[in-house]
């Protein structure tokens, strides 16, 4: 059940106004949880980096044994603490719960919505980002902003990134899907804010995906989307 849409690229050309024709505007929100820890080394950059730690051991300055006896170094009293990392596979990871915010900790996390979405051929639900209609809001963010509030129920944990939208497409009818009106998406980031759980609503169902996955649910997007979201 996804959009089979045939995407035209453009800049983004701000005017006051958005736009001089009829064409509707619908503004989205990427909503993304950042990474949580420290994504694993590339084999590649790892192996230079052994590198080059081994390389400037051989010029490093040399100090007294008794200086760096780690023993002698404590005063007393003090303890010892072992670090023990927690782990990076989740509980969400094994059963490949996209429901759950605890899942791909080392990449960011998108937000997808199924239920009602603009422009969807014959009506029918379908997968799609938090979006609204522009009406007669002061400007695309705030028609942003009312898009992904009517989905959370408030923005207290959430960060926009900037006034401007981050990507731009027009939506026009193709031979396959005739029926789909012609409009102009604006695209707009928000990120997580110290929180692992919402209560998500004004849909039929949810899930957090990465990028890798985000496409599949959009693959006539994929080129598009590749370019707009770095990670």
């Amino acid at each position: 059940m996804q959009r089979s849409l045939s995407l035209l690229i453009r800049p983004h050309l701000a005017t006051r106004g958005f736009s001089t024709s009829s064409e509707k505007i619908v503004a989205s929100v990427l909503f993304v949880r950042l990474p949580v820890v420290i994504p694993k080394i590339d084999p590649v950059v790892y192996a230079f980096q052994e590198f080059s730690f081994r390389w400037k051991q051989q010029y490093r300055r040399k100090y007294p044994d008794e200086f760096l006896d780690k023993s002698n170094s404590r005063g007393k009293g003090d303890y010892h603490i072992d670090y023990v990392p927690a782990p990076r596979i989740t509980e969400a990871d094994k059963t490949n719960d996209k429901k759950s915010l605890q899942r791909a900790l080392d990449r960011r996390l998108y937000l997808l919505l199924f239920g009602n979405s603009y422009g969807a051929p014959n009506g029918k639900p379908v997968w799609h980002f938090p979006e609204k209609n522009y009406e007669s809001e002061e400007t695309l963010r705030k028609c942003a902003e009312s898009a992904l509030k009517s989905v959370l129920g408030d923005l207290s944990h959430t960060y926009f990134v900037g006034n401007a939208p981050m990507g731009h497409v027009v939506i026009r009818p193709t031979d396959k899907v005739p029926d789909v009106p012609s409009y102009k998406q604006f695209f707009f980031m928000s990120q997580v804010i110290a929180t692992n759980k919402f209560q998500i609503g004004k849909c039929e169902d949810f899930v957090w995906v990465t990028k890798d996955e985000l496409v599949e649910y959009f693959p006539e997007q994929a080129e598009f989307l590749n370019k707009m979201i770095i990670s």
